[in-house]
């Protein structure tokens, strides 16, 4: 599983990538998390907000923080699709 994280670094798109990371922890995933800071790769996801969260080159979200618990949920529900 690749997980990107688009932004340009601001805090909330660090915190993102933060609570990501724990998720995956928590989960026992194998996956592999990707900073993605250029903002034409960032644009070329279709996104108008920041942060985003794109898994397995699938855009899940765009424009929010959510909480660990709530990224446990995105995550497991794109894999259970995968």
């Amino acid at each position: 599983m690749i997980i990107k994280v688009l932004g340009p670094g601001c805090m909330n798109c660090k915190t993102l990538e933060r609570r990501t990371s724990e998720a995956i922890q928590v989960l026992h995933l194998d996956a592999t998390i990707e900073k993605i800071e250029d903002f034409e790769k960032i644009a070329s996801y279709g996104i108008m907000r920041t942060p985003g969260l794109v898994i397995d080159e699938k855009l899940v979200l765009a424009g929010s923080v959510p909480t660990v618990e709530t990224l446990k949920e995105i995550i497991l529900a794109h894999r259970s699709m995968a």
